[in-house]
């Protein structure tokens, strides 16, 4: 192996990981976000308005969960596939 084909695998293996670490960011940064978005219109916008505490902001909440952990497993299916081209 040569100094430039040495160089280049290191510089796409660094590539890499940088993309990798996006991802694992994005999913931690996605999943607190639909969580927080999903109480919040639980609470603050439904249960209050209907006076219905605490039935809209358990739904919601849940539910924000719930679009979370779709994200997260899109992600990892989408890391899966990349890696096994």
């Amino acid at each position: 192996m040569t100094g430039k084909q040495k160089s280049a695998s290191e510089k796409d293996s660094k590539r890499e990981l940088v993309r990798y670490l996006g991802m694992a960011s994005t999913v931690g940064i996605n999943l607190v976000a639909t969580t927080v978005a999903g109480f919040a219109i639980g609470y603050w916008i439904l249960d209050r308005f209907f006076n219905s505490f605490p039935w809209f902001t358990i739904i919601f909440l849940l539910l924000g969960i719930a679009a979370g952990f779709k994200y997260l497993f899109k992600v990892a299916a989408r890391a899966n596939k990349d890696e096994n081209e």
